[in-house]
């Protein structure tokens, strides 16, 4: 079960282009009242804000109470504020006096709209953690391929009210036979804006919404890196060299040695029979594309289902972590 409930899931995440892709994995109808999440093209801008970010992000004061000797004291924190949810009171976050709401229908939705044309559409968007989290996801419609990879472009806009994320915009591809996203930031192209939820940070509303045109360009980026990619031999000596070492026990334990064992036997049962890689097996790019899918689809994860934290991997921008340090490896060998 994910985190957030199936009724959280079906109401407060929206999905788009289902006449193409299918449906989510949590979709349940009768969880969903009067109005479905999945929409069969792009979500409405308009649906965005009403059925997301309806709501304000308020700044209140921080009291303390505590029981003495004396009787009952009350204390106020005037260095530090609170993050109260409008419409439910919930306390989002607890932070010190110079931090800067980014409300999520001005940094999620207005700064998108600027790069909204007839190629670039919401995707997808939602709220985590009780509102605390929130994206939006501008997708091309269309797939694109090269060198066999059908893929698709985005770019994620992503900001928190609990300090867990800066404000980000970032990009990257999904890979149509996988269903996994690889990240566009291999080489030289600059594929991630972050800006802190610092006092000054609204002056910088304007400079991000010229950024964002960098997502005009993940198309031709990510081509680039593929073509690159496979281009690159890794025989099957070279493979068994990267395996060992992509998979080498950080400890002596029994528990260590049987994890490395089993992530082994996963990543050469990829690469040799799955047909989500076996048709780049041989080159770099068929490494990525094994590590990425066990990744996405049978690595063991803990606190959240796996669609969850795909969701928050891709929000969070660890997804350009995982891709660069599978690299990273493979360059050792």
């Amino acid at each position: 079960m994910s985190r957030e409930t199936l009724t959280h899931l079906n109401t407060q995440t929206l999905i788009g282009y289902t006449e193409k892709r299918g449906n989510a994995w949590h979709y349940r109808a009768e969880a969903q009242g009067a109005e479905s999440n999945h929409y069969a093209g792009a979500i409405p801008v308009p649906d965005v804000y009403r059925r997301l970010f309806d709501w304000t992000a308020l700044e209140a004061e921080v009291h303390a109470v505590a029981l003495t000797d004396d009787g009952v004291l009350n204390v106020t924190d005037p260095t530090r504020k609170a993050i109260v949810r409008s419409d439910t009171g919930a306390v989002l976050g607890i932070f010190k006096d110079g931090y800067q709401v980014h409300r999520y229908d001005e940094w999620l939705v207005r700064n998108v709209e600027s790069i909204l044309d007839a190629e670039l559409k919401i995707g997808s968007a939602g709220l985590l953690r009780g509102g605390a989290v929130a994206w939006v996801q501008v997708e091309m419609e269309d797939t694109l391929t090269v060198e066999g990879v059908e893929f698709r472009p985005f770019l994620t806009a992503a900001t928190s009210l609990d300090g867990s994320l800066a404000s980000t915009y970032l990009t990257g591809a999904q890979v149509v036979v996988c269903d996994n996203t690889l990240s566009a930031a291999l080489g030289t192209f600059d594929n991630k804006i972050k800006i802190k939820h610092s006092r000054h940070s609204l002056g910088k509303l304007a400079d991000v919404r010229d950024a964002l045109a960098i997502v005009h360009g993940v198309g031709d980026a990510f081509s680039l890196q593929v073509q690159q990619l496979v281009s690159e031999t890794v025989d099957a000596g070279r493979w068994d060299r990267f395996v060992g070492a992509y998979t080498a026990p950080s400890t002596d334990s029994k528990r260590a040695q049987t994890n490395a064992a089993d992530k082994a036997v996963a990543l050469n049962r990829l690469w040799h029979h799955d047909e989500r890689v076996t048709p780049w097996r041989g080159t770099a790019y068929g490494v990525l594309a094994a590590v990425n899918t066990w990744a996405h689809h049978e690595a063991e994860v803990r606190g959240a289902d796996r669609a969850t934290r795909n969701t928050e991997r891709v929000v969070n921008g660890k997804i350009d972590e995982l891709d660069a340090y599978t690299i990273k490896v493979l360059a050792t060998v």
